[in-house]
Formats: C-alpha cells, structure tokens, sequence
C-alpha cells in the first residue's frame, strides 16, 4: 500500500508530491497523460507565484528560461490603456507550461516519488468502516492503463489533483461547474506577433477578454476567454481566435503577418465549485479545489500554496491515522485563499457586464494609479514582497 496516491502530475500534484516524498512518504503519481504534454494556459507566473516556488527550491528551471515580466498592460474600450509596474525588485516570468510541467515532475521524481503515466483514474477506492459502520472513506484509486485492465491502487491518502474536469471530485459529488457564469478559453501560439514588451498583457473587452503573453525563442500565447452564448463561433478554434484578434484594434496590426504555429486549444466551461476540500480520506488540491478563471493570472499560485497546504493536510493524516484532513485543509485554503477570492470574483462580475466595463475603462482612465495598485493585487506582489 502506497502512503499517498496522487490523481494528476501537473504542478499541484507533482509539487505535492515533492514535498511528500521529500520527507519520506512512498509517493504514487498517476496522470492519464504522456509527458511532456501540451496545456492550455496563459503560461504566467505572477511575483507570489515565483516566490512560493523559490521557497520550495523550485524555481531553478522558470528563473532561467521564463522570460522576465515587469508588470501588465491592461486594455480597456474607448482606448483606455493603462500600464503598470511590479515594485522593484519584483518580476514575474513567462514560461511555456508544457516544458515546465515537465520540469516539475522531474523534480518530484527525483525527491523519490514513483510515477505511472497513460493511466486514467476511473474512481475512489472506498473501504468501509470497521464495526459495520454505513459510511465509507477513501483508500485510494481505480485505475485503468491503455493496455492494462482495471485495477485498484490502495493508499492511505488520496490526492484529487487531477484538474478542472476531476474524475475524482466531480464523480464524489464535491465539484460542479456554476451554471452562471459559463465561460470558454480558445489559445494558441503564434511566432511573428510584433510590438511586444517585457509586460503581460490583459485586453478587456464587453463579453470577453484576451491574454498575450511573451514566450522565450519569439513566440507569443494568445489566449481569449469568451460567454458560452458564443460556444458555436468555437467550433471553429482557429476562426474564433483570428476573428476575436481582427475585431480589436488593438491588436490587428501586431498579428497581422503573425503565424499560428500549432492548432489552437477549447477548453471549458472554465469555472468550477467545490463544497468541500475532499471527503475522509480524499484531498484536493490544484484545479480539482475550485478554479475562478484565468483572468488574474494567479491560479499557479492557488497551485503551489494549495500544493503546499493539501502536502500538510496529508501528513498530519499520515501521523495521526485521521481521515479527516479535507475539514483541517478547507480551513487552511480559507485562510490562504480568501482574499483573493473576492477579488477575483469582484473582477469576474465586472466583466459580466458590459455596462460595469464601460464605467471601469472610464474610472481607469480618469484614475490610473487604482488600477496599477490592482495589478498588483492581482500579482500576488505582497505576498513576494513578505
């Protein structure tokens, strides 16, 4: 029996299980994927994100390949434009997630953690109570492999990291897509973009808004996140992206002689509820934990930090011989998260609606300064600066 079984190799479960394995515990990685995989993602790591990492002596690979972000540009309508700093010292980076995914599970492989890929979760494996009791808690997974048959895999913990359509949190009925708001991501790279900048950039617009962000070796991630009332326009990635581009004056001309180097992703409905942290025995983390929308940029923070916090919740379950960590984790990520939260969902709630963006690209370009202290909020500088 493994101590811990993680559903899931991207950075909240691979982080996870560094820290894990770092302190001994047997470590069983599964993901249904073969790595290096390609992710959709607007392959940003803010100043907080950057920070964690480094505390965790994790950010060897980013700080030498990510290309160094000074702060956001953030476009608004009516040709509001507003351009703000991280207070130095602080740098993000940009770095393509499918190398550094893989980087990352190198890491957890060499802390002593074992990794089965090409294996998808199909279910918990629940044990029953001892004495007859009804309830059950989970004791690990039920996998299946591409040329093997089912089989369980019984750990003492069981991680849920296994992103946003979790097999695990949604089968377990703790995760649920909203019904409001219901919003899909088309992204893709492109080689040729001009006019770039060591800034991220953020272009808000009346129902959607788009991502840009510099990639080492001259590429550029563009990644636009659209209402589900134009899912149909998405059935045609490619034409979605290049028409959202051509639509906005902004950015036609920088794309114009741009080239889209592979086929672009759809992913979605984006945002995803959680009633709990897991259930007894179960743990989530990454995505699976809830996931707002990509528009901050911070959910490789809420990654790392969650990472960090379902690793204690898992060891304090492992001394103990509690099955209760999700109750002690849930509190933990309140702590963590709360803040943040709010500001997210504030930010998710003006973009809703168009008239509240319209008044927003006004106070911006009557107040500027408020919105450069938001994107520090939203880069998580406070939390680098401590």
């Amino acid at each position: 029996m493994w101590d811990v079984v993680i559903a899931g190799a991207g950075p909240a479960g691979s982080i996870t299980a560094t820290i894990l394995a770092r302190v001994g515990a047997r470590v069983l990685l599964v993901d249904r994927a073969r790595f290096p995989r390609d992710k959709l993602c607007g392959d940003s790591l803010n100043p907080g994100t950057l920070a964690l990492l480094r505390d965790l002596d994790l950010s060897s690979w980013v700080d030498a390949h990510g290309v160094p972000v000074d702060g956001m540009l953030l476009t608004g309508p009516r040709g509001v434009s507003v351009e703000g700093r991280y207070p130095p010292p602080l740098r993000g980076r940009i770095a393509m997630r499918r190398d550094f995914d893989y980087w990352l599970l190198g890491r957890a492989l060499q802390a002593g953690a074992q990794f089965e890929e090409g294996v998808t979760v199909r279910g918990p494996r629940l044990q029953e109570k001892p004495n007859g009791a009804s309830s059950a808690h989970v004791a690990g997974v039920v996998v299946s492999g591409r040329h093997d048959g089912t089989k369980m895999i019984p750990a003492r913990v069981t991680i849920a990291a296994d992103g946003r359509r979790s097999t695990l949190a949604f089968g377990l009925g703790t995760a649920h897509h909203p019904i409001w708001p219901r919003r899909w991501a088309v992204g893709a790279y492109f080689e040729g973009v001009s006019g770039s900048s060591s800034f991220g950039e953020m272009h808000i617009r009346a129902g959607s808004y788009l991502g840009v962000a510099p990639l080492p070796n001259g590429l550029t991630n563009a990644c636009a996140v659209v209402y589900g009332s134009r899912l149909g326009e998405l059935r045609a990635p490619e034409r979605a992206l290049r028409a959202i581009i051509e639509q906005d004056p902004t950015l036609r001309e920088r794309f114009s002689r741009a080239r889209m180097i592979a086929r672009p992703v759809v992913l979605g409905p984006l945002a995803v509820d959680v009633g709990s942290c897991g259930l007894p025995g179960l743990l989530l983390a990454g995505d699976a934990a809830g996931f707002v929308d990509p528009m901050t940029g911070d959910g490789l923070r809420f990654a790392v930090r969650g990472a960090q916090l379902a690793a204690e919740a898992a060891l304090e379950m492992l001394v103990t011989g509690r099955k209760d960590g999700h109750i002690l984790l849930a509190r933990r990520r309140r702590e963590a998260f709360v803040s943040k939260w709010r500001f997210n969902r504030a930010l998710r709630r003006i973009v809703d609606m168009p008239s509240a963006v319209n008044v927003a690209a006004l106070g911006a370009s009557i107040a500027p300064a408020l919105v450069k202290s938001l994107i520090n909020v939203a880069g998580d500088c406070q939390h680098a600066a401590r």
